[in-house]
């Protein structure tokens, strides 16, 4: 169960540094194998490859008319391996296509992360800040 938030900047060749508090996880439940897909909110969505699988049926089983958020998720996933210092690559054309250039925030969302170009997850964690709490959430104690 991946949580909480790491500020990271990419290198110079676009490799991310997979923070050691997630490394060991993800070399014992997926052999340091990821895969990093386009997310419609502007984002990359990184999962472990087992838990990318499963994510995959869904995606795929999905009727006709969801065809777009399948080009999205499927069209542009990417397998990628943990290096021995824990490093991945963000192809040029996944950081391009989330507007990521060098500073990140990398959420731990659960069953996999969410990477987001930092100065734009700042603006809309400002925004949802400011607005109204969704309905699902009227009945949570906070």
């Amino acid at each position: 169960m991946f949580q909480g938030a790491s500020s990271i900047s990419l290198d110079a060749k676009g490799r991310l540094s997979v923070p050691t508090r997630y490394r060991d996880v993800l070399t014992a439940n997926a052999a340091g194998q990821l895969t990093i897909t386009k997310h419609p909110h502007g984002c990359l969505m990184i999962f472990p490859r087992p838990e990318w699988e499963k994510f995959r049926e869904r995606i795929t089983a999905l009727p006709m008319e969801a065809v777009r958020f399948k080009r999205i998720f499927m069209g542009h996933a990417m397998d990628v391996d943990m290096d021995a210092t824990g490093r991945v690559l963000v192809a040029p054309e996944l950081r391009d296509g989330a507007g990521i250039s060098k500073d990140t925030i990398l959420l731990g969302m659960g069953n996999h992360f969410e990477l987001w170009d930092k100065a734009k997850y700042d603006a809309q964690e400002a925004e949802a800040m400011q607005g109204e709490l969704p309905a699902v959430l009227n009945d949570f104690s906070f």
